[in-house]
């Protein structure tokens, strides 16, 4: 594996422009007739018919990329402000600061060393769910690892609380809005609608979670041998530190009111968005004033504020091009009348004598595109002007294309082409072959779990 070479999203991405602009000359140019239902425009079952085609050529390749960025643009500068919000949060300490107060707490009392790992696993799950943790849960893995085998565990248990638990929290978010949210704009749904089941899917696969690593903590703890991390770990122990826990004295009122902050600002935008109709604008200008606040209160000053913002926006630039490029992929399709004529083609394979495997089939498809295009955000500008009229023509909601596109990330703790996935296990010394083995039976679980999820929604008529 550590000679195999994947292309890493852009240039997949460009590639798939460039055979999207080929395929425009091979491809019947296609139209299905819509209508307006509940204010959303879709699809009429039936009705596609052949119009003529528009072949796009080299100039149109070339501005797909800055016409898909100016058609995105709105989703993109909200990834940015958002994004930049957080790294402002993160700057404060105070998310860091709980984690290693509920550590110290470990020593002092039964209760937190029983609850030691659901704790931490719904806390990164929330990260996850809420505001989209996924590379900022990485540097949590030198402060859980030496936590791991301090308390008797291994580095797996270690790396598994903050990288597993939030790439959970991700794949089944209520509240994230790099993948829920930026789908369910594509998809011309409300914004954090559907967030009753979606909670309900997110505390499932995190209770599943829980008791898996609870399983296998235990188990080491009582056979430290039959850890695949065995013998790595004994020589970590001979060179812990634990003076990072040693020298914590506990968290600041600062740190607990920014903490505040931020479960307010949920608290806020949930309303906001089931009460107000809140969109992309108001959501991004709520975060906007969190950033300001708890900057307040963390007592940044002016240059390190700025300096923080800026550093979170940045690390999402890669992202708004993914956006961009994605949505490039769309501007091809559609100038070149050929989008319809894929739906038409798809319909055949999606389509089932119900639409709970109509669900699942479209689960199935994500997860193989999650494979080469692991971007939440990307995958979503990608995936959904496809895939949400799509679920239109074989009786599927909206909300449940959405959540099947969420449900194919699941295996992004395991995938080779994650730059993630790859970042963690190189920082833990743990070689992938030994993860994927581990993980093979939580993956199962996943994959047992997504496919009774996606059956329930056709059941109660989920919209």
């Amino acid at each position: 594996m550590s000679k195999l070479k994947f292309p890493n999203t852009f240039v997949l991405l460009f590639a798939l422009l460039a055979l999207i602009a080929l395929a425009t000359w091979l491809v019947p140019g296609g139209q299905y007739e819509t209508q307006m239902v509940d204010g959303k425009k879709v699809i009429v079952a039936g009705s596609f018919h052949q119009v003529a085609s528009q072949p796009q050529g080299i100039a149109a390749l070339l501005m797909a990329p800055i016409k898909g960025f100016v058609e995105a643009a709105l989703i993109i500068g909200f990834v940015l402000i958002v994004g930049g919000a957080f790294s402002v949060l993160q700057r404060t300490e105070a998310i860091d600061s709980m984690i290693k107060s509920v550590a110290r707490a470990h020593t002092r009392s039964a209760l937190v060393r029983v609850a030691l790992i659901p704790v931490f696993i719904t806390l990164f799950s929330l990260g996850g769910a809420t505001f989209g943790m996924a590379e900022e849960a990485i540097p949590f893995v030198l402060i859980f690892i030496p936590l791991a085998l301090a308390l008797k565990y291994d580095t797996i248990v270690g790396v598994s609380i903050p990288f597993v638990g939030s790439q959970i929290g991700f794949a089944t978010a209520f509240l994230n809005p790099f993948n829920v949210g930026v789908a369910q704009s594509i998809a011309g749904v409300p914004m954090f609608s559907g967030i009753g089941y979606r909670l309900l899917c997110w505390a499932i696969a995190t209770t599943l979670t829980i008791a898996f690593l609870m399983w296998y903590a235990a188990r080491i703890k009582r056979q430290p041998e039959l850890s695949p991390c065995f013998e790595m770990d004994q020589l970590k122990r001979q060179q812990l530190d634990l003076s990072a826990f040693e020298r914590f004295t506990g968290m600041t009122l600062r740190h607990k009111l920014v903490l505040s902050v931020f479960v307010l600002t949920l608290a806020v935008m949930i309303a906001g968005v089931v009460k107000f109709g809140w969109y992309i604008e108001e959501i991004a200008a709520l975060f906007l004033l969190m950033a300001i606040v708890v900057g307040v209160i963390g007592r940044l000053d002016a240059e390190d504020w700025v300096a923080s913002f800026m550093a979170g926006a940045k690390d999402l630039v890669s992202t708004a091009l993914v956006i961009a490029l994605a949505k490039g992929t769309v501007v091809l399709m559609r100038d070149g009348h050929i989008i319809d004529t894929l739906l038409n083609a798809l319909v055949p394979f999606v389509e089932s004598s119900s639409p709970i495997f109509s669900a699942q089939k479209m689960f199935l498809i994500q997860t193989v595109i999650n494979f080469f295009i692991h971007s939440g955000t990307g995958q979503a500008a990608l995936t959904m002007p496809i895939m949400a009229p799509l679920a239109d023509l074989v009786g599927v909601s909206r909300q449940t294309a959405i959540l099947a596109f969420q449900f194919g990330e699941l295996t992004t703790p395991v995938i080779p082409t994650s730059g993630i996935t790859v970042g963690v296990l190189a920082l833990a010394g743990i070689p992938w072959t030994k993860w994927v083995r581990w993980m093979l039976p939580l993956q199962m679980i996943y994959l047992v779990m997504a496919l009774v999820l996606l059956a329930v929604p056709s059941l109660i008529h989920w919209q």
